[in-house]
């Protein structure tokens, strides 16, 4: 398939709708977190960082994921509210970027996430001070179980900085593998309300 026929590859010229097909497709082929993205953050200086997370909802508001505000990502989304995402789909040969502004979901959104995971991970939740140095790993098993305690037989209450961030999009790039590092690169920009469509070089 040559780089003209990109545009038979994907379903329409709105970007959420082809993530929304490539998505759909990596949750029935890919064998592990189809939903993991790689979230880059800066510092206000600019110093890059990366790891990995998991994507919780999208739609046309963006692209949302869950973290302890207080951790070293937190604190870089507090201080620079930019990111980037990337998601690779091995199984599918394909990847996306996205970039934008984030911004904090409500505290009823994050309140009904919380309540969705299991207890334990809401355990987790509470007992971890994620990013911070950790002694001994009995430390955090010692505060798992005091929050065990705590909340025994009662529902287990958010911490309050953990929330989740939505990225709000600016733009995005499809990349499609090809044979001989032909690829197929399509690049979505905001353009008012709607968007400019380019294909790019590989």
């Amino acid at each position: 398939m040559s780089i003209d026929q990109l545009q038979s590859v994907v379903p329409s010229s709105d970007p959420f709708a082809i993530f929304s097909t490539w998505f759909a497709e990596a949750r029935e082929s890919e064998p592990n977190d189809s939903n993991a993205m790689a979230l880059a953050t800066a510092t206000p200086d600019a110093a890059p960082s990366v790891r990995m997370v998991l994507l919780k909802s999208h739609g046309p508001e963006g692209f949302t994921f869950y973290t302890n505000a207080e951790s070293r990502k937190g604190g870089e989304i507090r201080a620079n509210a930019q990111a980037a995402l990337l998601f690779h789909w091995k199984s599918l040969r394909r990847q996306i970027r996205i970039e934008g502004a984030l911004e904090e979901i409500s505290a009823d959104v994050a309140d009904a996430y919380f309540r969705s995971r299991s207890r334990d991970s809401q355990l987790g939740a509470v007992a971890s001070d994620q990013s911070r140095p950790l002694p001994k790993r009995a430390t955090f098993v010692e505060r798992f179980k005091a929050a065990e305690e705590r909340f025994a037989g009662g529902q287990v209450d958010r911490p309050p900085h953990w929330t989740g961030f939505t990225v709000k999009p600016a733009a995005f790039e499809f990349w499609l593998d090809r044979p001989n590092r032909l690829h197929d690169r399509r690049r979505f920009e905001r353009d008012g309300d709607g968007w400019r469509d380019t294909l790019l070089y590989p």
